[in-house]
């Protein structure tokens, strides 16, 4: 964040500190690789690594064996290309816009084709280069957004001219509720995409993301994509996370007092205190990923003590109650656990109203960034909240 000065002094003037430990990242990369029978496991790093920073991550689960890295955008994909080995193939999930398909096709980066006009434009740019390319064929098997509809399936299938040129790496189609495990659409998809892909014999499925590695191999393909548990986000709400957190997020106090009974706090005076109040003001608000639905229902801790937030999340800063605490143990400066070991990263997504995926990508650039390895994470390096 501060390019000009040291980065101790850097996270000593920072707001916060967001600790992406890269270990645990590799960790959980060969974890999910490990349930898959034969099968290989690629990555999710589109929305700069939901938000821990692409450039960062993508090159640890390089080293950790990744091969195949799944982003939204053409742009991700140009600016990931030279960080990762020659070996490394990068999808574009959304496709390609007109035009975009020379870039790509020069660069050697895979759009997957989620339309007939893109199926069309990259079999064009096939022929202009003369040389074949290859593409990810996505099916629409019941989510409705991206994907061939089951009449495009049927006509692409029936006019290999349509696909000339182009080479197809994978079938591919997408799960709506992989984090459900009895929701009976999962079955559903799982059949129209078999049924779909009958079409196109001998292509290799990639299909299973976080929640469709632990819905069994039927769903696992040829190749998984995870995202979120790469993370540490649990792939099915409510059961046992089996993999490590891999974020940290503690904030620093700027300012404590002592206020009487009564005393109205933060904007609105949504919160009123019933009794003489310690309160900290906590350097990060809103702009910085923590939601302004935690107004007076979320908390952060320190030494493993819940401190409430007290009154509305601001743009820039919360207030918390402190009473909890012997006077004087926090001070300008100390840093606070809004993610850690007493909330994890569902405990805020579920108090926020929304989901992990939200919370990760919405962390703020404000924050200096620690990532620690082999075991390089000290209390001296994380704070002490």
């Amino acid at each position: 964040m501060y390019d000009d000065v040291s980065p101790s002094l850097a996270r000593e003037i920072s707001c916060g500190v967001l600790t992406i430990d890269l270990d645990a990242l590799a960790r959980n990369y060969r974890a999910l690789r490990a349930r898959l029978e034969g099968g290989a496991t690629g990555a999710v790093v589109k929305a700069d690594a939901y938000g821990l920073g692409a450039q960062r991550v993508a090159p640890v689960l390089y080293d950790a064996g990744c091969r195949d890295f799944f982003v939204a955008h053409l742009g991700e994909a140009l600016k990931l290309r030279p960080v990762l080995g020659h070996d490394a193939r990068l999808f574009v999930l959304n496709g390609l816009l007109p035009g975009a398909e020379g870039l790509c096709a020069d660069a050697g980066i895979v759009p997957v084709l989620n339309s007939l006009e893109q199926a069309a434009n990259w079999a064009a740019t096939a022929r202009e280069r003369g040389r074949e390319l290859p593409a990810v064929l996505q099916f629409d098997t019941g989510m409705s957004r991206l994907g061939l509809s089951g009449g495009e399936v049927q006509a692409l299938a029936a006019d290999p001219a349509l696909l000339a040129g182009v080479r197809l790496a994978y079938l591919m189609s997408h799960l709506a509720c992989a984090d459900e495990p009895g929701n009976l659409q999962n079955a559903d998809q799982l059949a129209v995409l078999h049924r779909c892909a009958a079409l196109f014999p001998d292509v290799p499925l990639c299909f299973a993301n976080s929640g469709g590695i632990f819905l069994g191999a039927g769903y696992h393909g040829a190749l998984a994509r995870p995202g979120i548990a790469l993370y540490g986000g649990v792939p099915a709400p409510g059961a046992d996370n089996p993999l490590s957190p891999v974020v940290r997020l503690d904030v620093r106090v700027i300012q404590t007092r002592t206020v009487p009974a009564g005393a109205r706090v933060g904007y609105g005076g949504t919160h009123i205190t019933a009794g003489e109040t310690r309160l900290a003001t906590i350097a990060a608000g809103y702009a910085d990923g923590i939601f302004r639905h935690l107004s007076n229902r979320g908390a952060v801790y320190f030494g493993g003590v819940r401190l409430p937030i007290a009154g509305r999340v601001s743009m820039d800063s919360i207030t918390v109650d402190i009473s909890a605490l012997p006077p004087g143990t926090l001070r300008l400066g100390s840093l606070v656990e809004v993610i850690g070991p007493h909330q994890t990263l569902e405990d805020i997504a579920g108090a926020a109203g929304t989901i992990s995926y939200e919370i990760l990508t919405s962390l703020g650039r404000r924050y200096h960034r620690d990532y620690p390895r082999a075991g390089t994470a000290t209390e001296e390096n994380r704070g002490t909240a």
